[in-house]
């Protein structure tokens, strides 16, 4: 008899994907400077659907289930496809300070949905944590606005950040589905394939820039393709298979507190005393979102609501 993974295992993976989700952010305003959105979009997404399907080969995974495919596609269209082609557009059109309050309207999105069409639960400590994170985050986005300096806003990149909001919290609530019928690597590799192929039509656009970019700005490419995309969208599968989606959408919530760490060692940028508060806001509203109340008396190991044991409502 095989035994259970440890109950730590699923933390831990989205541990991993927030933290490599926040140096994202870092280098696609590196690499950003010599790729038009498109084309970051799809030499990134080329880099990681080869870095999945080598893993693939080597684990003798095979296609998905037929069941699986619908969210999938969902996912690969919507998360990998249009959320990293209009983000990589809309920080172009806005300050990073606007994109991140905008952006992170999709943790709660995604914990909507996820209640309206997966029937999860919203209890009060998501809820209590949500809004704490969420303030946080208006206050980093309006402290970098502040610290820029440019004060850019344009519509059209207010509707982008939303956009991509919308498909992040769409392509999650679709992928979790998929998790029930494949494993967390099946539906990684095949749904960034799926935005590989929706992202095709960039691929002139790659090619002229590729021969023109400065080596590190195409060895970040490559890495936001291996490690933010290919192992980080897989540790998310892995550990949306095993909580609630609103669950895991609050934890995203952490990226701006990584972000604005990694900007401070990387970038030199100094944060200031309303950014370091925001970054406290969204780490305490992630560990209250994530937290449980008291287990009472007699209630045993599993879960007074849905019967299942606890890591299926907490990891």
């Amino acid at each position: 008899m095989t035994s259970s993974p440890p109950r730590f295992l699923p933390l831990v993976a989205a541990a991993v994907s927030v933290v490599l989700w926040a140096s994202a952010f870092v280098a696609i305003r590196s690499a950003g400077s010599a790729y038009s959105p498109g084309a970051l979009a799809l030499g990134r997404l080329l880099a990681g659907s080869l870095a999945l399907g080598c893993v693939l080969l080597l684990r003798g995974e095979g296609l998905p289930p037929r069941a699986a495919w619908p969210g999938i596609a969902v996912s690969g269209l919507l998360w990998f496809g249009v959320y990293m082609v209009v983000l990589n557009w809309g920080e172009q059109e806005v300050d990073a300070g606007t994109a991140a309050m905008i952006v992170n309207v999709g943790p709660v999105l995604v914990a909507l949905l996820g209640a309206r069409m997966l029937g999860e639960a919203l209890p009060p400590r998501l809820l209590a944590g949500m809004a704490v994170s969420f303030a946080g985050a208006v206050a980093v986005g309006v402290s970098m606005s502040s610290a820029g300096g440019e004060g850019r806003t344009s519509v059209l990149g207010v509707l982008l950040c939303l956009l991509a909001a919308a498909g992040y919290a769409a392509g999650v609530v679709g992928q979790k589905p998929a998790l029930a019928h494949a494993s967390a690597l099946q539906v990684t590799a095949f749904g960034c394939l799926v935005g590989t192929v929706l992202c095709l039509p960039f691929a002139g656009q790659l090619v002229h820039e590729a021969g023109r970019a400065p080596l590190p700005a195409t060895l970040t490419m490559v890495y936001l393709g291996v490690f933010p995309t290919a192992l980080a969208f897989t540790t998310w599968a892995y550990a949306l298979a095993r909580t609630t989606a609103g669950r895991m959408g609050a934890t995203t919530y952490a990226v701006p507190a990584l972000v604005v760490l990694m900007s401070w060692l990387f970038l030199d940028e100094l944060p200031g005393l309303l950014t370091l508060a925001g970054g406290a806001l969204c780490l305490a509203g992630v560990a209250v979102s994530r937290s449980r109340p008291p287990v009472r008396s007699g209630a045993g190991s599993a879960d007074a609501v849905s019967g299942r044991p606890p890591v299926e409502q907490g990891s």
